[in-house]
């Protein structure tokens, strides 16, 4: 059993709370999210405390707050050398958090998202992955990235995913338009593209993706034809472009 506490209590931290506290795990959260803390306690006995106290009875301590108030709530807080530190915040680069938790030296970054409850969500881990291995290992796998600037274009492609649920939220209001039937649009689509993307092999090499379009858009279908009316419409275009802007944003 090992002791973990998490400094910030949102969205972003509960499904990994729920993650480890299943696992044998003595969590303890901070009681900025003072709804979703009790939640938590109630549902999976956690403990909730101030931030001090979180820090003071963890060994390992995740960082789930919001990067732009991160230092005014971590600066306060003493911190010992022997804490193992995980931040989960986009845009706060290893230097600053080196010193705002200053003297805690081990410090990783990575990037889940409300799934590693349920298992399967990949996570980058840098610069270095056996905290994050030994979490939250084998129900979903943890990816070593080479350095810091690479793991930020990770961040880039985290963001992608609202991207798709914006285009199936089009997709589904295009069907309902169709048929009058709001309700079983939203539905089709959703496990239309659930059931497909939970069917996909969990591994493969570099052209997995592209062989399983490939399969489907073959000549003549209607899903060639989905593919090139993206493509010429510039859709890849522009998801280049907004992943690139993301990556620009988040340059150590």
């Amino acid at each position: 059993m090992t002791k973990i506490g998490f400094i910030g209590t949102g969205h972003i931290a509960a499904p990994m709370v729920r993650f480890l506290a299943s696992r044998g795990h003595a969590v303890t959260v901070s009681e900025r999210n003072a709804e979703t803390a009790q939640s938590l306690k109630a549902s999976h006995g956690v403990e909730v405390a101030t931030n001090q106290v979180v820090l003071d009875c963890s060994q390992i301590v995740f960082l789930c707050l919001r990067p732009h108030i991160a230092a005014d709530v971590i600066s306060g807080l003493r911190f010992s050398a022997d804490h193992k530190v995980v931040s989960v915040m986009a845009g706060l680069p290893l230097r600053e958090l080196a010193e705002i938790c200053a003297p805690a030296r081990d410090i990783s970054m990575t990037i889940p998202l409300g799934y590693v409850e349920q298992g399967g969500c990949p996570l980058p881990a840098c610069p270095d992955d056996r905290v994050l291995r030994a979490l939250f290992e084998p129900e979903n796998p943890v990816l070593k990235v080479a350095d810091e600037a690479a793991f930020n274009q990770h961040f880039a492609v985290c963001a992608f995913v609202p991207g798709v649920l914006d285009l199936m939220v089009t997709a589904s209001d295009w069907l309902a338009q169709q048929t009058g039937d709001a309700d079983q649009a939203a539905r089709y689509t959703h496990q239309l593209l659930a059931g497909f993307l939970a069917a996909l092999p969990r591994t493969g090499g570099a052209s997995l993706l592209a062989d399983e379009r490939d399969a489907l858009a073959t000549p003549g279908t209607l899903s060639l034809q989905m593919t090139d009316g993206l493509r010429s419409g510039g859709a890849h275009e522009a998801l280049i472009e907004a992943l690139s802007a993301i990556g620009k944003r988040l340059e150590p």
